[in-house]
């Protein structure tokens, strides 16, 4: 897959069928569209292409944080490429393509810089300054200019509609086995191990420290069963998402896993977490002993959801 980052880069490329969206999350909706895309590129003997946004437009808008990451983007990036796409065309959204009109959006973009004769887009897609442009839009521009539009129908799972928005709130929420219905994986942050104050050791359940990325959605504080992927194996484990309350700290939100099966210092190298269930929210205890012993019962019943399950990648 060639990856554009910018309007620069492209030049001279085949013609394309593009699939248009913010992509945010490749949830199950996301996957489905692309999928279709290259599907379709291959009958028509197009190259395959995606079109998205490498900043969230929201975000842009508003100078700041406004929409969290549900996805990295090198990860992202690769499950496009695993769907069999040939170009991803990952643009930042910049103040000029906000301003384009519908019209100049489709003409310059669309077909001037993707080279475009096929769209895939979603029933709720839009496009142009203020969003004034639509599905039914992109498909009067199409016939208006010879490309063909597809416009895929709501995903739904359990009967309820796939969306990045829903994906946030079940994150929010700590709901991480639905969120993972939707998603068609399970919820994962990582970063670099950090040292912390070692108490975990005091009590024979040493952690796994990290510090959430400012950028990502964050799952509600509490206690999780955990997957984690340390250079290049996979541990079980337990999480606790929070700010420590038991333990005096600088009330940054940390994410602290222990791990089963595993003894060795990761500190400085690179972990990835996934989230499977949660278990119970972050509370004080009166003291460590107290909350020691309810590390050991939390750390059964991780185990014991471990040993149930089936061996899911992450």
């Amino acid at each position: 897959m060639i990856t554009f980052t910018s309007l620069a880069d492209i030049r001279n490329i085949e013609k394309t069928t593009v699939a248009m969206g913010s992509f945010d999350g490749m949830h199950k909706g996301h996957a489905e569209l692309i999928g279709r895309a290259a599907a379709g590129a291959a009958r028509s003997g197009l190259k395959s292409a995606v079109f998205t946004f490498s900043n969230h437009p929201k975000n842009a808008l508003a100078g700041g944080i406004v929409v969290r990451n549900i996805q990295y983007p090198e990860d992202k990036a690769a499950m496009i490429e695993a769907l069999g796409v040939d170009y991803l065309f990952s643009l930042p959204f910049t103040d000029e393509i906000c301003r384009m009109p519908r019209d100049v959006f489709v003409e310059v973009l669309l077909c001037g810089a993707f080279n475009m004769a096929e769209a895939f887009c979603g029933f709720n897609f839009h496009y142009g300054h203020r969003a004034e442009g639509d599905a039914e839009s992109l498909r009067a521009s199409g016939a208006r200019l010879g490309f063909s539009v597809h416009v895929m129908e709501a995903v739904r799972v359990d009967g309820e509609i796939v969306s990045s928005s829903r994906i946030r709130a079940l994150i929010a929420e700590g709901r991480m086995e639905e969120c993972a219905r939707f998603l068609g994986r399970n919820y994962f942050v990582k970063g670099t191990v950090i040292e912390g104050k070692r108490i975990g050791r005091t009590f024979g359940f040493p952690t796994v420290n990290m510090s959430m990325d400012a950028g990502m959605a964050v799952p509600a504080h509490g206690v999780y069963v955990t997957e984690c992927v340390a250079e290049g194996k996979r541990y079980a484990g337990v999480t606790n998402v929070g700010v420590r309350p038991t333990v005096e700290g600088t009330g940054e939100r940390l994410v602290e896993t222990h791990l089963f099966h595993f003894n060795g210092d990761l500190y400085g190298r690179p972990v990835r977490v996934a989230f499977l269930k949660k278990l119970r929210e972050e509370r004080r205890f009166e003291n460590l002993d107290r909350l020691a012993r309810q590390i050991e019962a939390d750390c059964r019943d991780a185990r014991a959801y471990h040993e149930a399950r089936d061996d899911k990648h992450i």
